[in-house]
């Protein structure tokens, strides 16, 4: 339905410009959208190939956008966040101190407040 949906659209789009029609391509698109209202099961293997298609875009193209998005937000704030000496982690060693916890004040709830938790 979709490349019939296709083929129509691109036959027709040089009207919008004044040109003629690309008769091919209305032919092409009126034949797919008969097929695929009649008898759909003649597509079927098209169909498992344009699946297909789609599992190896989506094994090459999502690392590439992920690693790229990766590399272009991620690795410069981290940089930065080093170049200026930013810890948000606390993950520095510090040698004197005795305790890395940290006190909070007020100390928080009560240990009766949440008695139901689940």
């Amino acid at each position: 339905m979709f490349f019939a949906l296709l083929a129509l659209i691109l036959g027709v789009w040089p009207m919008a410009f004044g040109g003629h029609p690309i008769h091919a391509l209305v032919g092409i698109g009126l034949l797919l959208l008969v097929v695929a209202a009649v008898m759909p099961k003649l597509l079927r293997p098209f169909n498992r190939l344009w699946f297909e298609f789609g599992l190896l875009l989506h094994k090459l193209i999502s690392p590439l956008v992920l690693g790229l998005i990766y590399l272009t937000s991620v690795v410069p704030v981290g940089l930065l966040m080093r170049m200026f000496g930013k810890d948000p982690l606390r993950r520095r060693f510090e040698p004197g101190l005795q305790t890395y916890w940290i006190s909070r004040d007020p100390p928080g709830p009560q240990a009766d407040s949440l008695p139901r938790q689940f």
